[in-house]
């Protein structure tokens, strides 16, 4: 056995002194901060991979757009069936989408406004991209009503009809009627268009609020209407299995072929990551900046096993002078403090990392408790969903672990430097 760690394992035996009260709250502290810190990390992932999940159940994985300058995409047809013969594409959807006014007035008189996007879109392609019979997502995905979008028909997202007060009646139109305002009427100054009355036919609840809450459908013969447009349509969505589209390499061929049928056409090709670009790197600075931030309770902890071997090196200062004068290197001495710092920051990653396991596994439950104490720390009317998602990433543990022992080899290099610079003499008289 090395020297160094024979010393260093010497001085970890527990005695009744200071120092061993000292080296058990630096080792509790560094386990409490990597516990804190695995712990949050693997929370604020679950929350992004619930935010990926809600995403790509509503918006497509790949959109094919105009290319700079046009408007429209003409000769839809063609296209989709083209798109619709790629391996791994599951619905393939041209849609016309603008934003628009929609009003209702109640039972007094009393107008109800709001500015939804209106997304034009055939009622079988909407069934097969934004609500498939899948057990997967039965629990969360609802829709009340139904969803052909025949005629002058509309679907509204829960929060909408919410705000419009709309709600199923027993007789008449299954939700009652909403009042359309187009853009064209604010486009056009020389012609006055009078607004649609269209029926709402069901309620849809996606579980995202800003879906649910901004987001109406109607077919794409309602759309043409609504903007004066006589043929073609504003972009050919494509969807794949969730699964897939968080695949980047599988994603990958088929973006790859989705721009071998556009790029002839002209068409632009952009796909989801792209299109919330911004969304998904405010939740990854978001994550690294708490982790970050909650790193400062490790480092805290870490200076913890500093003052650990200051206080050892006072109290085994004979014992260094007598190594000195019998002529021991001073690498040998400073190796068996910073052995002594490192062991005492492995024992608290060990912990920590099993506490960090032992609260994820256990933190539903957890929350339940609270929950029946009065303390609501996860409200389901807010976050939509049954229980906090949580994923443990190999790399975030590597993470901590580097940041962990780098800041303990730094603060253990201090006192090591301080034992092996006394001076034998002094140290054997103290």
């Amino acid at each position: 056995m090395p020297f160094s760690l024979f010393l260093a394992l010497r001085y970890l035996r527990p005695r009744k002194s200071l120092a061993s009260v000292i080296t058990f709250v630096s080792v509790l502290g560094v386990t409490l901060g990597v516990a804190i810190v695995v712990i949050v990390r693997a929370v604020m992932t679950g929350f992004g991979d619930k935010w990926e999940e809600m995403i790509l159940e509503f918006k497509p994985h790949a959109t094919v757009c105009p290319a700079r300058g046009e408007a429209l995409i003409s000769g839809e047809d063609a296209l989709v069936r083209e798109l619709e013969g790629i391996p791994g594409v599951k619905s393939v959807a041209p849609v016309i989408a603008a934003r628009v006014m929609l009003e209702r007035k109640d039972a007094r008189g009393n107008s109800r406004i709001d500015a939804p996007i209106l997304l034009g879109i055939d009622g079988d392609r909407a069934r097969a991209a934004f609500f498939p019979s899948s057990a997967a997502r039965e629990s969360r995905v609802r829709v009340e009503g139904s969803c052909t979008l025949e005629g002058d028909a509309l679907v509204l997202g829960s929060g909408l009809a919410a705000k419009l007060g709309v709600r199923r009646h027993p007789y008449g139109p299954a939700f009652g009627q909403v009042t359309v305002y187009s853009p064209k009427t604010l486009a056009n100054r020389d012609e006055v268009y009078l607004p649609l009355k269209y029926d709402v036919e069901g309620v849809f609840d996606l579980g995202h609020r800003d879906y649910d809450e901004g987001y109406a459908l109607t077919s794409l013969a309602n759309m043409r209407e609504l903007l004066g447009i006589e043929e073609g349509v504003m972009a050919v969505n494509v969807k794949t299995d969730p699964s897939t589209a968080m695949d980047p390499a599988a994603f990958g061929r088929i973006v790859a072929a989705v721009k071998a049928a556009a790029d002839p056409r002209g068409l632009e090709v952009r796909t989801w990551q792209e299109q919330d670009r911004q969304l998904f790197n405010a939740i990854a600075v978001e994550k690294n900046m708490m982790a970050l931030l909650l790193m400062f309770i490790t480092v805290v902890a870490v200076f913890c096993v500093m003052n650990t071997l200051l206080v050892l090196t006072v109290q085994k200062a004979p014992e260094i002078g007598l190594m000195k004068s019998l002529g021991f290197p001073r690498r040998r001495i400073m190796g068996a403090f910073v052995v002594h710092g490192m062991i005492q920051c492995a024992a608290g990653v060990a912990l920590g990392l099993c506490v960090a396991w032992a609260v994820l596994s256990n933190l539903q439950s957890m929350v339940s408790f609270l929950g029946s104490v009065g303390v609501e720390v996860f409200p389901a009317e807010v976050y939509r969903l049954s229980e906090i998602p949580w994923r443990l990433v190999p790399s975030d543990v590597a993470w901590v672990l580097c940041c962990v022992f780098a800041c303990g080899a730094a603060a253990s290099l201090a006192p090591a430097l301080a034992a092996a610079a006394k001076n034998p003499v002094e140290a054997l008289k103290s």
